[in-house]
């Protein structure tokens, strides 16, 4: 006869290395929608901004290339770090590429922090939670030889609860661990994708810049 258990069972027979692993799993949940819809707001799509400007840098507007980052910079990560190039060369009486080159650093540097925000934390929890579902394991294979001991006769039934901790733990700690660290590739690979865009991006236009002076 199949026997089958629901998710509270399981959580009881866990004992109470769950309640840790019950934390994390909330955290990386958590964590995981928030940046998806940070990520989801955040315009990070920089081609036609870059093709936008250079129409500016082209007829020397850079006033109008300020006002039309402006515009945008809200929701569009790309635009406040261009907008750091454009008011850099604003600002200067010379051109300087080194100079703008750093003020780009720096804003951009700002912005894929605020784009990195909580991966910290799922790279903690992907590895604390497997770790800690080691430990029920641990915990749960000393009840059972605790139960062993104590026994003056040794049946399945006597190790089962051990047995059922020990595993439990462990399943839930490697779910939780394999979501967190699923989620933080996927969010790294698109911050990646964006930072690399962003530096030929800007890149590209320092250098139109300073072909025109």
């Amino acid at each position: 006869m199949e026997t089958s258990f629901s998710v509270l069972e399981l959580f009881k027979l866990g004992g109470v290395i769950m309640w840790p692993l019950l934390v994390f799993s909330i955290a990386v949940v958590a964590i995981s929608i928030e940046r998806i819809i940070y990520l989801a707001y955040h315009n990070l799509n920089i081609d036609e901004l870059e093709n936008k400007v250079s129409d500016f840098i082209k007829t020397d507007d850079y006033n109008g290339a300020a006002d039309y980052l402006s515009g945008l910079s809200k929701r569009h990560i790309g635009a406040r770090i261009i907008s750091a190039l454009i008011a850099q060369v604003k600002s200067e009486s010379k051109f300087s590429e080194r100079r703008v080159e750093h003020a780009v650093e720096i804003e951009a540097s700002k912005c894929i922090n605020s784009l990195e925000n909580g991966f910290n934390f799922l790279t903690a929890l992907g590895s604390l939670s497997p770790l800690t579902g080691f430990l029920g394991t641990v915990t749960g294979m000393i009840g059972a030889f605790r139960s062993i001991a104590e026994a003056t006769e040794v049946n399945a039934q006597i190790v089962a609860n051990g047995i059922y901790e020990a595993l439990i733990t462990t399943v839930f700690g490697l779910v939780i661990a394999i979501i967190a660290m699923v989620s933080h590739s996927i969010f790294s690979h698109i911050v990646d994708r964006f930072a690399a865009k962003v530096e030929g991006t800007c890149s590209n236009l320092i250098s139109q810049i300073a072909a025109k002076n």
